[in-house]
């Protein structure tokens, strides 16, 4: 009986976390290749604006943290999860309502928004020299969305808080520091990390863990008393970064890590070896691609539950 229980948790344990998603879903279900479809659309987006990358991975993160990834974030409304805090400076909403739009010409009411938030992130992640990886499809879209239930990590919580924030989405130590690599092509506003530069954790000085030429170019280009608005590169290499690639986790151990929590996964015990072996390794794009598969897992809509939305932003 043990073994039974045992068994059929397992079993229910990996439908929650999505047994149903295949590479290939799509396949037969449209008279165009679906996949071929959003790729040329991001594409078209990515000639002319390479920051959709960030914007990319950065929605996909933001949806799948909060309900799954159901694509919950796309959807419009008052109180809806766009207009939390966290979410107000998220980007490529035009870039999914495209290439929605696109797939919806030829298979009108087959693709979910919440594929097409996955199929165009692994397309941009290609597009910025990051690795090729098949991505699952299958998901279905959900139907609440709202900002009282987003509660995502913050860029200054604890490396054992991050590791919690992970675990409770069924993301391990090695799925959250590739995730978090993700800010190789990610931008900051100076307000996300400018008590680091002048109060950190009320101390009146700076953060002692920052390399000291970085300090002084952040406090130029973030005065203490400026309201924030202005941005720097999470990936202080400049030459890559725009490019998906390791450079992150070398500027973090030269302590040019912009936000706390990236700076931490240098330093922290918990994630400091991994950093080394990634910095130093020649397989971060591979890894990076499955953590993004692992990530597309979490807490999916499939079979009868959710629906396939005609238009991202809106409840059939």
């Amino acid at each position: 009986m043990i073994k039974l229980t045992l068994v059929l948790g397992l079993i229910f344990a990996s439908q929650c976390y999505g047994q149903y998603l295949e590479v290939g879903f799509y396949k037969g279900k449209c008279i165009f290749d679906v996949e071929s479809i959003v790729r040329g659309v991001v594409q078209s987006k990515f000639i002319s604006d390479r920051t959709i990358v960030a914007a990319l991975l950065r929605l996909q993160f933001h949806d799948c943290f909060v309900h799954g990834c159901d694509a919950s974030i796309l959807l419009d409304g008052k109180n809806s999860e766009k207009t939390a805090i966290p979410n107000l400076s998220v980007r490529g909403y035009d870039i999914i309502d495209a290439a929605k739009s696109a797939v919806e010409f030829f298979c009108p009411g087959i693709v979910s928004c919440a594929d097409i938030i996955a199929m165009a992130t692994r397309d941009s992640v290609l597009l910025a020299k990051g690795g090729w990886y098949n991505v699952e499809t299958g998901r279905r879209d959900g139907l609440i969305s709202l900002a009282a239930d987003v509660q995502l990590p913050s860029p200054s919580i604890s490396i054992s808080q991050s590791v919690s924030a992970f675990a409770q989405k069924r993301l391990d130590v090695s799925d959250m520091v590739y995730l978090l690599g993700g800010h190789t092509v990610g931008l900051a506003h100076c307000s996300l990390f400018q008590n680091r530069l002048y109060d950190f954790q009320n101390s009146g000085k700076p953060d002692p863990t920052m390399d000291t030429t970085l300090l002084n170019i952040l406090r130029n280009k973030c005065p203490q008393n400026s309201d924030g608005s202005n941005t720097t590169f999470l990936d202080q290499n400049l030459s890559s970064s725009f490019i998906v690639d390791k450079s992150f986790y070398q500027q973090i151990l030269q302590h040019k890590g912009i936000l706390q929590v990236d700076q931490e996964l240098a330093l922290d015990p918990i994630t400091s070896s991994a950093v080394q072996n990634i910095a130093n390794g020649a397989d971060f794009n591979f890894k990076f691609g499955q953590a993004l598969v692992k990530l597309g897992r979490v807490d999916v809509l499939t079979g009868n539950e959710g629906q396939i939305r005609r238009f991202c932003r809106s409840v059939n």
